[in-house]
């Protein structure tokens, strides 16, 4: 019984190795896929998006003096008696310079609706949160510097993008724009004490996330009030991030608003897409779990047959170990292809196939059909399906065990494990 329990040992080592190698393999796969077709995506259609709050600003030109030092034209020169002059103070000059200073306006009010359209998009092995954007904001600013003539910047989310339908009005009105480094820019004419609302509107495409970036660092952010819409359920906010003041319902989303009469804050406001099941890394998390189901499957299947004097072989147990195998062989290569859902109910019941089919002849259809196929379906379907449930599998697992437990422990309570061990196999159960 020693040898025979050494050599099950020996191949649940061996089956884990080789579980090992697999989800490494699927990792590899997957990361390689993600760094080869990220980059297509976002290519094709979008980037991560980061809107700035616009800013205006007037120019004043101020004339500065700038003192340079330099060093003394004496200084390390050789006298006509070769003696070294020492140095001598550095001998300061001066100049002056035009400099055009900028002189930031007051954002008094800001008004911002944004409408996200998530999309998933598949590319190998993984899910990319691919969403559309409408943006239409308003932001009204007070001219209390000494120029008439105001400059408005409106820096556009992300230089890998398309931005349609897009529209610039001041206070009400087209006016011309022009596009540098990535920015709206527009100017106008506005007396000292008035007030001038930039508009801007467009449609775009980004990917992952959304952000709106109130300002540098700690910003001053008066009469704010943002409006976002979501056609998704699953909303979830990126960190530093400030959580929205109000949320109802709205369709198959929601309607979420970020209100503030006089905000001070270092937080900005954004929003991350719900992602899907991702197919590749599940997969080879499923597989790196894989020997601690196999255990479970082993050790069921120890105490019956050992209870019920049935003969099983360590090399049987090598034919199912390769039979749980199967199910994670075939669905790392399914996934690349089909639902992960599909996958997965393929490679169960080719893998019950096996198994049961192999122990039909092995021992008996009533012990195939019965307790081995209930056992599989428990500790390798069920648990690998725990992991569809992201957060929860731990908890489901950590049950699964301790309901094992406890029902081994009720089965084998009453038994004399020393005459067990004693007792002889009688061979195959009749069918």
């Amino acid at each position: 019984m020693v040898k025979r329990l050494i050599a099950i040992i020996f191949i649940f080592v061996c089956t884990s190795a080789a579980w090992m190698i697999l989800g490494g393999t699927i990792f590899s796969r997957t990361h390689a896929s993600d760094r080869s077709l990220s980059g297509r995506v976002g290519s094709t259609w979008g980037t991560s998006q980061a809107q700035m709050a616009p800013v205006a600003f007037t120019e004043r030109v101020e004339t500065r003096t700038i003192q340079d030092l330099r060093p003394s034209p004496e200084g390390g020169r050789m006298s006509p008696d070769q003696r070294t002059i020492p140095a001598t103070a550095p001998v300061a000059t001066q100049r002056t310079e035009t400099v055009r200073v900028r002189v930031p306006l007051s954002l008094d009010q800001t008004r911002v609706a944004v409408d996200f359209d998530l999309d998933h998009r598949r590319k190998g092995l993984l899910w990319y949160s691919t969403y559309a954007v409408s943006f239409d904001g308003s932001f009204r600013f007070t001219n209390r510097t000494a120029s008439d003539s105001v400059l408005f910047e409106f820096r556009l989310p992300a230089a890998q993008a398309i931005y349609d339908d897009l529209r610039v009005t001041m206070n009400g009105v087209p006016v011309a724009h022009q596009i540098r480094d990535q920015a709206i820019v527009t100017s106008a004419q506005v007396t000292r004490g008035d007030s001038a609302t930039l508009a801007v509107a467009y449609k775009s495409r980004g990917l992952n996330d959304w952000s709106y970036v109130l300002g540098q660092e700690v910003s001053a952010v008066r009469d704010l009030d943002m409006v976002m819409r979501t056609n998704f359920d699953d909303i979830d906010f990126p960190e530093n991030t400030l959580s929205p003041t109000a949320k109802e319902r709205a369709g198959e989303g929601w309607k979420l608003r970020w209100t503030y009469a006089n905000l001070l804050s270092g937080f900005q406001i954004g929003m991350d897409m719900p992602k899907k099941l991702q197919p590749g890394p599940l997969a080879g998390q499923i597989a790196f779990f894989a020997p601690v189901s196999l255990l479970f499957f082993f050790a069921v299947m120890f105490i019956i047959t050992t209870l019920r004097g049935i003969d099983l072989h360590p090399m049987n147990y090598a034919f199912l170990a390769a039979g749980f195998f199967a199910f994670h062989l075939l669905m790392a290569y399914l996934v690349d292809h089909i639902s992960i859902h599909v996958a997965f109910l393929i490679a169960s019941v080719v893998s019950i196939a096996l198994v049961v089919s192999y122990l039909r002849l092995a021992v008996g259809e009533k012990f195939a059909f019965r307790e081995a196929a209930a056992a599989q379906f428990i500790y390798l379907v069920l648990f690998s399906y725990a992991f569809f449930f992201k957060g929860f599998t731990g908890l489901a697992i950590t049950i699964g065990s301790i309901l094992t437990l406890f029902a081994a422990m009720q089965l084998t309570g009453r038994i004399r494990w020393s005459e067990v061990f004693a007792r002889k196999p009688q061979g195959a159960l009749p069918n």
